[in-house]
């Protein structure tokens, strides 16, 4: 395997980030624009650095299918060596396998170059040291050290490492499938878990159909974000045309999965949290479960039926991983699509993984996966609203529309913003910890129900002076 030593002297002693990069879970910008390969240098020995004042010596590097991320990869290892650091170079990936090996090759860290589902020109790094992510004010102490300089130096050294067989091998071990063959369609959308997802598709039972698996960071099919429904219409269309079992799509980067019933209908992330809630639950009664803030109350009363104990928790992948080490919960998930699985891995998110589990619990039950969605109780709901919020705004303006709540007696659950419930059910507004901009969204069982909700919703934002989204002004219209 090829070793590089590092190049002391060859790098800035000072680095000064774009402060837009430097984010809530992870570090992302727009290449040519507010990210460089001098940023990509200086974060490698910032990360490195704290690596090795945290005691660490090995760090795991992968990088997803962006035209941009071999060579940021190159830069963050040049970085990394030198702080004298041995940084194994796992290549081509998903994010899930980045995490992977961490575990698999006891190394003390991992950083993983992906811009994950953002668009094409966008690159980034989500980083761990280690088994648990590294966010929040640690990212911000990443700037603080390139800003004046304080790097650690040695000579470090880089090797490739593939783990690629080794963990394909994990995602299906000790698959408990019934006798029942599936036949299930499976969209990568020419993101960084296409390999992985074909090679994985083969080891399984049942029938496979698989689309835009060849990595492409152009996603010249369709942009890989399961969350946006237009993005999973070639995956329905496959599923309807070919009378499959239910489709499978990944984002980017591997760690968020989106799934479509035999009816071509969409499955949230909530809703599978009960279908795999239920399932844990089946073999380990009373078991913690987390849900982010944004998840159904459908979710959380199904759990406390099945005898579990449901958290809801904030959003953000960082913040559950880290609440899962706390409770000792054994699945958590977000409505997005993160999914945790403690129950038999490793508590990280995994799409790919999570897909098996799918696989393996609907191959064991009598029930369709269409025949599971129509058994839960019929609300309805608004989509994620998402709105544009100056940054210096949008934490006030929450802290506004709290204290006018409470002074109402409402009842208010505060977690993550306000998620406020009334006999129509419940509204939420929080504000993005990656984004300029305020989040909503209304769950009621009814339409009129629905209607008052968004009306009081409506009522707060404009008592703090900020313009109503028009997808709420044609939710109130209709």
């Amino acid at each position: 395997m090829p070793v590089n030593e590092a190049a002391p002297g060859a790098l800035p002693e000072t680095h000064r980030f774009d402060p837009t990069i430097l984010r809530e879970y992870d570090v992302r910008g727009i290449v040519g624009q507010t990210l460089s390969i001098a940023d990509a240098q200086s974060l490698g020995r910032a990360f490195g650095t704290r690596v090795r004042r945290a005691g660490g010596s090995t760090v795991c590097i992968g990088y997803d299918g962006r035209l941009s991320s071999p060579e940021i990869e190159a830069a963050v290892v040049q970085g990394l060596t030198a702080c004298g650091l041995e940084v194994m170079r796992i290549g081509l990936g998903p994010t899930p396998m980045l995490y992977f090996a961490v575990y698999n090759l006891e190394a003390d860290a991992g950083i993983m170059i992906t811009g994950s589902h953002n668009p094409p020109d966008y690159n980034g790094f989500k980083m761990m040291l280690g088994k648990a992510s590294f966010f929040g004010e640690d990212i911000q102490d990443l700037g603080r050290i390139a800003a004046v300089g304080d790097f650690e130096t040695g000579a470090g050294r880089s090797r490739e490492q593939s783990v690629f067989d080794d963990y394909v091998a994990r995602l299906v071990q000790g698959f408990e499938g019934g006798a029942k063959g599936l036949k299930v369609a499976w969209d990568a959308g020419n993101g960084a878990a296409g390999a992985v997802m074909a090679a994985a598709a083969a080891r399984l039972p049942g029938e496979h159909i698989l689309l835009n698996e060849t990595i492409d960071g152009t996603f010249p099919a369709h942009h890989p974000d399961p969350t946006v429904p237009k993005n999973l219409e070639q995956l329905k269309a496959c599923v309807l045309d070919n009378a499959c079992d239910f489709g499978i799509a990944f984002d980017g980067d591997g760690d968020r999965i989106g799934v479509i019933d035999e009816k071509g209908r969409i499955l949230w992330g909530d809703q599978l949290m009960i279908l795999y809630g239920r399932d844990v639950l089946s073999r380990r009664p009373g078991a913690t479960i987390i849900a982010d803030v944004k998840s159904s109350q459908i979710l959380f009363d199904d759990l406390a039926r099945a005898g579990g104990t449901p958290i809801m928790w904030k959003t953000g992948h960082s913040l559950i991983k880290a609440k899962m080490a706390e409770t000792g919960a054994i699945l958590a998930g977000e409505v997005s699509g993160h999914i945790f699985f403690a129950d038999r891995y490793f508590g990280f998110d995994d799409a790919p993984y999570a897909a098996i589990r799918l696989i393996e619990l609907l191959s064991r039950s009598t029930e369709s996966l269409a025949a599971f969605r129509d058994s839960l109780p019929q609300v309805i709901n608004t989509p994620e609203i998402r709105f544009p919020c100056p940054e210096a705004r949008k934490r006030p303006a929450i802290e506004e529309v709290r204290a006018r709540l409470e002074a109402k007696q409402a009842d208010v659950n505060g977690i993550d913003g306000v998620r406020v419930r009334t006999q129509d059910g419940w509204w939420l507004l929080r504000a993005s910890n990656t984004q300029d901009v305020l989040v909503a969204r209304c769950e009621s069982s009814d339409a009129e129900g629905l209607k008052r909700l968004i009306a009081a919703l409506t009522e707060q934002i404009l008592a703090s002076g900020l313009p109503v989204p028009d997808d709420l002004e044609s939710m109130t219209a209709s």
